[in-house]
């Protein structure tokens, strides 16, 4: 609502404004925080609450093995009903089995933004308790989320934090906006970026690095920078908790953390080829969809 989007901007801009006096972003002038505090609330007014933003829809070309087994998976049908969530399975098989069907459904739900969100959310929460089964039963398996995690990623799917959440009585599904993230564990320290964007142009863009707990799945991160309009600025990780906040893109909770010393994160639940599930730290839930970089 206007209303919403209002308070975020005036405490974009007051964050933003107040960063700038007292020379908190290191490595910016007076004058660069007064273009951000300009600048960065125009970009934003649209933005809601997960650890990311939204989407804008719309589709990319994919190679011909993807693009086979892209159409493998359509012939299996676009019925929710077939992949309704069994009683919980107590065999490495049975979870493998249900995992499968799970990721039908978010598959489905990736490509098409046309699945009902309701079966969406029930396939993320029961893919959640299947793999942390699986990965007590096979350790290996939180390696092969970290490997396939590698590359871009574009939101699709969130329920939102749970502050917004409660805040709006509702949860949020499906998003409009481009938001993509990616990561590359080829370099040390590992490397995250996560933007928005308008086609192909990115408006907003932090970057910084990130480390990955084997044993949880989890991955925290510090943004070392944001770029607006290209425009970059160097950060430190309480701001961009802070501006994170206060524009929708992150929770409460992180500039919390920040000021305690703790990082945000993401809870990683899976990730495959072609899609991948992870609970952040404000407590949301959301799918992404790989995406196949020319």
């Amino acid at each position: 609502c206007w209303e919403e989007a209002t308070t975020k901007i005036t405490a974009t801009t007051r964050i933003a404004t107040q960063t700038s006096a007292s020379s908190n972003l290191s490595g910016s002038s007076p004058g660069e925080m007064r273009a951000l505090a300009v600048i960065l609330p125009l970009l934003l007014t649209g933005a809601e609450a997960f650890s990311l933003g939204r989407l804008i829809p719309g589709a990319r070309s994919r190679p011909a093995a993807v693009e086979s087994a892209t159409n493998s998976r359509a012939a299996l049908g676009n019925v929710s009903s077939l992949w309704a969530v069994p009683t919980t399975p107590s065999s490495a098989a049975e979870i493998d089995e249900t995992l499968a069907s799970n990721r039908e459904v978010l598959f489905r739900a990736a490509e098409s933004k046309t699945e009902d969100p309701d079966a969406v959310l029930a396939a993320l929460e029961s893919t959640e308790k299947l793999m942390r089964q699986k990965c007590k039963i096979d350790p290996s398996a939180a390696d092969e989320v970290l490997r396939n995690l590698d590359g871009s990623w574009r939101l699709i799917f969130t329920t939102g934090t749970k502050e917004t959440q409660d805040k709006i009585q509702a949860k949020v599904n499906y998003f409009p906006i481009k938001a993509m993230q990616s990561f590359d564990t080829s370099v040390s320290p590992y490397r995250i970026e996560n933007g928005i964007y308008l086609g192909d142009f990115a408006v907003l863009k932090f970057g910084g690095i990130f480390d990955f707990d084997l044993r949880k799945r989890r991955l925290e991160f510090d943004f070392t920078s944001v770029s607006v309009l290209g425009f970059k600025i160097s950060i430190k990780s309480e701001d961009a908790a802070q501006l994170g906040a206060s524009t929708g893109l992150g929770s409460k909770g992180n500039v919390a953390n920040a000021a305690k010393g703790n990082r945000p994160f993401f809870n990683w639940i899976d990730a495959d080829s072609d899609i991948a599930t992870a609970r952040g730290g404000g407590g949301g839930l959301a799918l992404w969809r790989r995406v196949i970089e020319e």
